[in-house]
Formats: structure tokens, C-alpha cells, sequence
């Protein structure tokens, strides 16, 4: 149990009730007197909010997703940093670079306070502490190539703080997500990303709506940077990894919609670039072997419209 001192927690307390995201929801004051069905349908019509907010914050995600583009063109990576909810949810997000889009496991990054563990189980004070935050991206070698995100729900967290500060003392590119308009990591990052969500159904539990913007921007983020990439052709998933057979079947069904081809012809290509979805439709779109759409695909940067 964590012993603060009378002091400090009346400091914590101040620093509370001036965010936007520990207030009290005028909406939901008789929260706990509703019936089921009025309950979640109280829930819903906020959470109705919050793509709204996050379209306040695009110029910002945008310039966002620019320098996750330039940092990993630049041999760098793109490394989220947070703890609790907004950890949890940059590792989220991370892990599902990958198979969605083929790159390296560790070219998208989460770090969380407190480690892997409190992925699944709160480690206490994990983000109470400054020094952790900069400890952490130390122990990735991070460098001034790397772009690292610091996401707090609250903006304040200490965690966060540190780490965009060591980030900073790199010259690394940075970025600060919070769901107050006044949280303190914003000013510690080159581009800040402000998702004013209000207060939530439930006073401070910032999982819900916060969480939500969390989640919506970092979507955009992560997939804006792989398009710009070259990870996509279109709208579809031309570098996804074929590992399990709802993704066979999917990288099939890409070639044929890429290439308006029938099965066979996907298939066939498929099978002869190794299931990669992006050389087999430009094997078929250009009547390539697969030797020479890959030749092709180097020189053209990965970018298959600019290959075909």
C-alpha cells in the first residue's frame, strides 16, 4: 500500500479537480438509480461524443502520423508510452502492427509501466515515477531516429513525463496524447494531441470515453503511417501476414479484388511469391515472375501503385 504524506495528497486532490476528466458528468449523477436499459443507454449517448472530439484533434494527429512516417523512413521506430488504460492501449495497438501490415515485431513498440505483467494485472505506482519512464525507453535503446508517442488519459502521469523529457534530450521526434486540454504532457512533446472528451459517466474512470479517443487516434495514427508506408494498395490489406486460415483466405481474396482475377489465377500467384499478397498482384496486374516483382517493389519503395 502506497503511504503519501497529508501534504501531498492534498496537492494530488487540487491537481484533480482541475481536470476536465475527474469531473462530475451532470448526466449521470443518478447513475447508480437507473434501470439496466436506461444505464446503457446513458453510457451510449456519451461515448456518441467522442468521435467528435477526436475530429478537433486531426491537424494534430496528422502531424502526428508525419513523424512516425519520417522517424521509421529514417531507420526508426514508432514507440507508444504509457501506463494503465493508455499503456494497455498503445500496446494494443502495436501488437496488432504486424499481422495487419507485415513489418518487423519491433518497429511499432509498447512500452507500459510497470512491464509486461501489468498488461494484465495494475503494478502499483508503476506510474508514479519519472526516472521509470526514461529507464524504460533506455532499456529499448532508444535513439534521436525513434519517434515515441506518451499517452495519459489524465495528462499529468509522471511516467509519461519522463520518458517524453529523456525522448526530448535525444532529439527524438515526440508526441503527447491527453484527454485534458491543460494536461502537463502536452507541453513535453513536439506535436500535442488534445482529446477533449468531457467528464466521464463515471466520475474519473477514464477506460470509457477517454479510453475510446484513446483508441479511435491511435488507429489513425498507426494506419495512417502505413499507408503512407506503402503497406496499403487502394484500401486493401496488400501486406497482410497469411497466418492462420481466416488470413490465407483473406490474402487470396485481396489479390482477386486487387487484380479482379478469379481464385485460380490468385491462388496460383499466391503460391508462387511465398503468400505475399502485394508481389502476387503485381505479378498478375503486370505479368511478372516473382522474381521480378520483387525487383520491381524495391525500386518503387514498396509503394505498389507506383510499381504497377
Amino acid at each position: 500500500m502506497i503511504q503519501l504524506s497529508e501534504q501531498r495528497e492534498k496537492e494530488l486532490i487540487i491537481q484533480l479537480e482541475s481536470m476536465v476528466s475527474e469531473s462530475r458528468n451532470a448526466n449521470s449523477l443518478d447513475l447508480d438509480q437507473l434501470s439496466t436499459l436506461d444505464l446503457v443507454t446513458l453510457i451510449n449517448s456519451e461515448d456518441a461524443t467522442v468521435a467528435s472530439a477526436v475530429s478537433q484533434a486531426l491537424a494534430a494527429i496528422a502531424d502526428a502520423v508525419e513523424l512516425a512516417v519520417s522517424a521509421i523512413k529514417d531507420g526508426g521506430r514508432l514507440i507508444y508510452l504509457g501506463a494503465g488504460t493508455s499503456g494497455r492501449l498503445g500496446v494494443l495497438d502495436a501488437v496488432e502492427c504486424p499481422p495487419t501490415f507485415s513489418v518487423p515485431h519491433g518497429l511499432v513498440v509498447g512500452v507500459l509501466a510497470g512491464g509486461q505483467g501489468a498488461m494484465f494485472k495494475a503494478v502499483e505506482g508503476a506510474e508514479d515515477s519519472v526516472e521509470l519512464g526514461a529507464n524504460d525507453l533506455k532499456a529499448i535503446d532508444l535513439t534521436s531516429k525513434d519517434c515515441v508517442v506518451g499517452i495519459a488519459a489524465s495528462g499529468r502521469t509522471p511516467y509519461v513525463i519522463g520518458g517524453l523529457s529523456y525522448a526530448n534530450s535525444l532529439g527524438a521526434k515526440t508526441v503527447a496524447m491527453s484527454c485534458n486540454p491543460d494536461g502537463a504532457i502536452l507541453s513535453h512533446a513536439a506535436v500535442a494531441i488534445a482529446l477533449s472528451v468531457g467528464p466521464e459517466v463515471l466520475t474519473g474512470s477514464t477506460r470509457l470515453k477517454a479510453g475510446t479517443a484513446q483508441k479511435l487516434a491511435l488507429n489513425m495514427l498507426s494506419t495512417a503511417t502505413m499507408v503512407k508506408l506503402g503497406k496499403v494498395y487502394q484500401n486493401l490489406m496488400v501486406d497482410v501476414a497469411a497466418s492462420n486460415e481466416k488470413l490465407y483466405a483473406r490474402a487470396v481474396r485481396i489479390v482477386m479484388l486487387a487484380t479482379e482475377c478469379p481464385y485460380d489465377t490468385a491462388k496460383a500467384a499466391l503460391i508462387k511469391s511465398g503468400y505475399r499478397a502485394k508481389v502476387a498482384i503485381l505479378m498478375i496486374l503486370s505479368n511478372l515472375s516473382a522474381e521480378e516483382a520483387e525487383v520491381r517493389l524495391a525500386s518503387s519503395n514498396g509503394k505498389l501503385s507506383d510499381a504497377v
